[in-house]
């Protein structure tokens, strides 16, 4: 069940990843200029935003493992959705501490009942929901298809997340991406877009790999006793 193909290849995306993260950090924290309205406080932006394309990048991932799971019954899409939902739910908490940081000197508070922020906080919690019925259900065919179906229902909350801007009044501001930011921003918005996406597969693989030796541990037969074998015997 393990993939032993690539064992070194999550260590090389990891250092690739942080290597992109340092140059990137530092072209947005020294090198880019503030922002015209809101100046240096918009530097959080550069991981800010990062940030939630992964979050949402690792949850859509984990939604494609957990159908490939029901439809093929094979246990490596079990591992992976996994891993996808860790990993996705570190995001998505970094993600809220983030905006909190963020709301503070352009709102004045830590924290509003934006539609952004909580459905992003309903994200958070739905896939923290997961992993809690995850590590509650002993049974592994149990486990995997009703975390898969969990995984589906709570994805539905990601496009919600995406347009809620669009959908309501919004204080967030609307998506940001290179096409709607100074060309001064692209580049260090980018290194840390490709940062944070070289570190979170790495922590997928990673985990991943963790749950599949759990997994061949769990479906693995139970040994045979040699004193019950003399008996039969």
């Amino acid at each position: 069940m393990v993939n032993n193909r690539f064992p070194k290849l999550p260590y090389v995306l990891l250092l690739l990843g942080i290597v992109c993260l340092a140059a990137g950090s530092y072209l947005g924290l020294f090198v880019a200029p503030p922002e015209h309205f809101m100046g240096d406080v918009q530097r959080i932006m550069y991981v800010h935003v990062p940030t939630a394309w992964n979050a949402m990048l690792a949850m859509t991932f984990a939604l494609v493992c957990a159908l490939l799971y029901l439809f093929t019954s094979d246990w490596k899409w079990d591992a992976r959705m996994e891993g996808g939902i860790e990993v996705g739910v570190l995001l998505a908490f970094l993600l809220c501490c983030q905006g909190a940081i963020w709301a503070k000197p352009t709102w004045g508070v830590w924290w509003d009942w934006d539609p952004r922020l909580t459905t992003t906080a309903v994200l958070l919690f739905a896939f923290l929901g997961i992993l809690a019925l995850r590590r509650f259900v002993d049974d592994p065919v149990k486990r995997a298809v009703w975390s898969s179906v969990a995984t589906i229902i709570a994805y539905v909350d990601v496009p919600i997340v995406y347009f809620s801007v669009k959908w309501w009044n919004s204080l967030h501001q609307a998506q940001s991406s290179p096409a709607t930011v100074s060309k001064s921003f692209h580049l260090p918005l980018r290194l840390n877009a490709f940062g944070i996406l070289f570190v979170m597969t790495a922590f997928i693989m990673l985990r991943a790999r963790i749950a599949s030796l759990r997994l061949e541990q769990e479906l693995a037969p139970p040994p045979v006793l040699d004193g019950a074998m003399g008996e039969l015997a």
